[in-house]
């Protein structure tokens, strides 16, 4: 049961980390957009490499 709940964790990460990437392409991010879109492809690799990617854009936005 729990392998049923981390990989919904794990599609749920992936599909936060698109939409972060198309939100960055709206906006005009394009270099945001590639590395989140990146970072969402590895994640079914590396779980959580696309959560750790989206918030560590936010925080170098943040201390701009």
């Amino acid at each position: 049961m729990s392998t049923v709940h981390t990989d919904s964790l794990n599609r749920l990460s992936i599909v936060s980390t698109l939409v972060d990437a198309a939100v960055a392409f709206l906006r005009g991010r394009t270099k945001s957009g590639l590395l989140l879109t990146g970072a969402a492809a590895l994640s079914s690799k590396v779980p959580g490499l696309g959560t750790a990617v989206s918030l560590a854009l936010r925080a170098v936005r943040r201390l701009r």
